[in-house]
């Protein structure tokens, strides 16, 4: 699947700059091509779409973290097999913005099972639904970069 079938929108992040009342980040993934190609990949082996358990979401830098002009890769993979569910290219300043605005709104709510939440739909009809508490950023080394990443307390990587 090609990275620009992909359209992202992201809200409920501008709270955190704000000092305004916590609302859950959530991002809006909308595919705009072939929709048996992305249901294939949302499909676990349990012919059922995949669960919130089930994926993983990352984001992979092409350059330095503290680079203005940084940008990188955004991906929902199948945690069972390891596939790639999805791709899509984002804004480096944009993607730890949202991380920073899901910490935070964990941090404010209690709510660490669900610190975010992801929307992916095929040509505006949504599919799935999830709420998550992981977002994994890695470096252009593929080292996992900690500090910018979300991850619950007592999970080991």
């Amino acid at each position: 699947m090609r990275r620009d079938y992909f359209t992202l929108d992201v809200r409920n992040v501008d709270w955190v700059e704000e000092d305004a009342e916590a609302k859950k980040p959530t991002v809006i993934i909308d595919f705009e091509g072939p929709s048996s190609t992305l249901r294939e990949r949302l499909t676990g082996t349990d012919d059922e779409l995949l669960d919130a358990e089930e994926t993983d979401v990352a984001f992979r830098l092409q350059g330095p973290v503290d680079d203005d002009d940084t940008t990188g890769v955004v991906s929902v993979t199948n945690r069972i097999t390891g596939d790639f569910v999805l791709e899509l290219n984002e804004d480096a300043d944009d993607v730890l913005k949202f991380i920073t605005a899901a910490r935070e709104y964990g941090k404010s709510t209690g709510d660490m099972d669900g610190r975010y939440h992801v929307e992916i739909s095929i040509n505006g009809d949504d599919l799935v639904e999830y709420d998550k508490s992981t977002f994994l950023v890695y470096n252009d080394e593929g080292n996992l970069l900690r500090q910018h990443s979300l991850i619950p307390s007592g999970v080991e990587l």
